[in-house]
């Protein structure tokens, strides 16, 4: 096996320890078991970088507490991040259950009546419930015969969303959120707490002035190689769009072409502040290219830093992406404004799907009517309910988020590895650049403009911080909307038209917040939102229930929820409330505050 930096996914074959007959005769068969899972996850889910996921078996099927201990070592040594136990069989408990607080974990206890792993999960998650060890419960819909040993689509699902939610658990573990800048004009979700990162994320927070941005242009404190490389690139690829400044406003030439330079410049740095760069340590600068081992990352910006310099409008939309002038590769995490709470909601999205992610205001609600008088216009949608919510905002908003790429010949954000270069070339087109508008931003810089395509399914998330509570999520599934285009530039116009704009609507149950996507509106959290590509709402409850983060309106079918056994404890008539109080009694994942 090759040594992979990423963490790995550890199987716990369990088994009735009693020997003389009853444990030799399973021994095949619970092995099989373990190792059919193993290559389910190897070909259908993938690292970052796009190479399989990796699993480690444990050497021996866990009979009873010492083969549990020697598997738990094993999977210390192995760098192992998520564990997962499977069964045909009865097993031994509270001898056999994974006893770390900190590893999500799963069983899968097979139905099949020839011999009773569903008793043995029942009891293993009784165990997990009475140590306050919260596991996930898998328990296919149908019986098997004992010799079948294909994975059910229900079992093989709910194993897929695990595995995908908990490797986003272990990716996040020992990493930083880099905090360039400090609090833009006051957003609370720039204001970053530490603690949030370090007891619900397993993270630390690292924080530079963004003096620090100035210190390295000035002094040359890049590759200046790649730099030589990127701006030509630049060039050729980001065309510059309409000037919409005033004549007293406007830039001139000079001004916006040392703008460009200086985005460039202000790209580089951005990232090996974040990951460190090697060609730093060439130069003699050691200390500068280690980096801050930082997953997500957020640019202050406004004011302090645009009333002077350029502002991270290409920065930002630039490492969001998943192509640069290096060619494809995985999207960076940055928020805008350092809004840490949407950089949350980001890293999530990413690291559950692999994909860009678009960072938005929620800017408006629009209603039908009100669509028609400002366009002149009646506008229907099979898709669209009472309106539309405008979803625009400079900087980080993807160019992935142009809506160019496509899956099953739908507008799609597709891992890096997916994406044709003929793609990315649609993407790049598909996106203008404008001089940014010298009262925002007196120091310039440039900002994207492009629309969504409509009919991509998607999904729309914010996580917040309420006194008293602690940390809440917000998820919406829905889908991008097209306008017709004297529509989409009459309500278009009425903003800052240099930013990028997607139509989203949401879908509807009737209930609750989503009575009307006016009321979608009315209940959003913050000014800011993530949006991501797919209906994949199901694996942020998932993700939000392993972290101990309650989630307090979304439009997940029942039927599509999966939360750890012991969450129906905490009552099963009002799941939304029972999660509330699941996620209260365990508190964070990294420790009670």
């Amino acid at each position: 096996m090759k040594n992979s930096p990423y963490p790995k996914i550890g199987i716990r074959p369990a088994i009735d320890g009693r020997l003389g007959g009853v444990r030799e005769s399973l021994e095949e068969r619970t092995m099989q078991q373990a190792e059919a899972v193993a290559a389910l996850i190897a070909a259908e889910l993938c690292y970052p970088d796009g190479s399989p996921v990796e699993c480690v078996i444990a050497d021996t099927c866990i009979g009873g507490v010492k083969e549990a201990a020697n598997c738990a070592d094993k999977f210390k040594n192995s760098n192992v991040g998520v564990s997962l136990t499977v069964t045909p069989c009865w097993c031994y408990g509270s001898e056999t259950m994974d006893m770390d607080p900190h590893l999500p974990k799963a069983v899968w206890g097979f139905n099949g009546t020839e011999r009773p792993g569903a008793v043995y999960l029942a009891a293993v998650l009784a165990g997990h419930t009475q140590k306050g060890l919260p596991a996930f419960g898998i328990y296919g819909k149908d019986v098997q015969s004992a010799t079948d040993t294909a994975i059910p689509a229900d079992v093989r699902g709910k194993l897929l969303s695990f595995v995908r939610c908990g490797l986003a658990v272990a990716l996040m573990r020992g990493k930083s959120y880099l905090s360039m800048g400090g609090t833009s004009m006051g957003i609370a979700g720039s204001v970053v707490d530490p603690s949030l990162w370090e007891k619900w994320f397993g993270m630390r927070v690292e924080a530079i002035d963004l003096t620090e941005f100035v210190g390295r242009m000035s002094k040359g404190q890049y590759d200046q190689a790649e730099y030589e490389k990127a701006l030509p690139w630049v060039r050729e690829n980001c065309p510059e769009g309409t000037d919409y400044n005033s004549p007293a406003t406007t830039r001139t030439r000079k001004q916006i072409d040392s703008e460009w330079e200086d985005s460039v410049k202000m790209t580089l740095i951005a990232r090996d502040l974040m990951i460190g760069n090697p060609k730093l340590a060439e130069m003699g600068l050691g200390e500068q290219a280690h980096g801050h081992n930082a997953i997500a990352a957020g640019f202050q910006g406004q004011r302090q830093w645009t009333d002077h310099f350029p502002n991270g409008d290409f920065l930002e939309a630039i490492l969001n992406s998943s192509f640069d002038w290096n060619g494809r590769r995985a999207p960076y995490v940055v928020a805008t404004e350092n809004d840490a709470l949407n950089g949350a909601g980001m890293l999530f999205g990413n690291l559950l799907t692999n994909t860009a992610q678009i960072f938005a205001d929620l800017r408006t609600y629009w209603s039908l009517d009100a669509i028609e008088a400002a366009s002149g216009k009646k506008f229907t949608h099979p898709l669209v309910g009472d309106g539309i919510l405008h979803l625009i905002n400079s900087g980080p908003a993807a160019l992935d988020g142009t809506g160019e790429q496509e899956s099953n010949g739908q507008p799609a954000m597709k891992p890096f590895w997916e994406i044709t270069d003929a793609e990315v070339e649609k993407c790049l087109k598909a996106t203008t650049w404008h001089p940014s508008i010298t009262e925002y931003f007196p120091g310039g810089g440039l900002s994207t403009r492009f629309r969504t395509r409509g009919g991509m399914p998607a999904t729309m998330v914010r996580l917040n911080l309420v006194g008293g509570l602690g940390p809440a999520l917000q998820v919406a599934e829905g889908y991008t909307i097209d306008l017709p285009d004297d529509v989409h530039d009459a309500l278009d116009q009425r903003t800052n038209p240099t930013w990028p704009t997607t139509w989203f609507s949401p879908i509807l149950t009737g209930k609750g917040a989503f009575t009307s996507t006016y009321e979608v509106m009315n209940h959003w959290g913050a000014n800011h939102c993530v949006m991501t590509c797919g209906h994949v709402g199901h694996l942020y409850l998932t993700l939000a229930s392993m972290l101990r983060i309650p989630v307090y309106m979304h439009n997940v079918a029942d039927d599509r929820v999966f939360r750890p056994s012991a969450w129906t404890a905490f009552g099963t008539a009002d799941p939304e409330g029972a999660d509330f109080r699941a996620c209260a009694n365990y508190g964070p994942l990294y420790g009670k505050i």
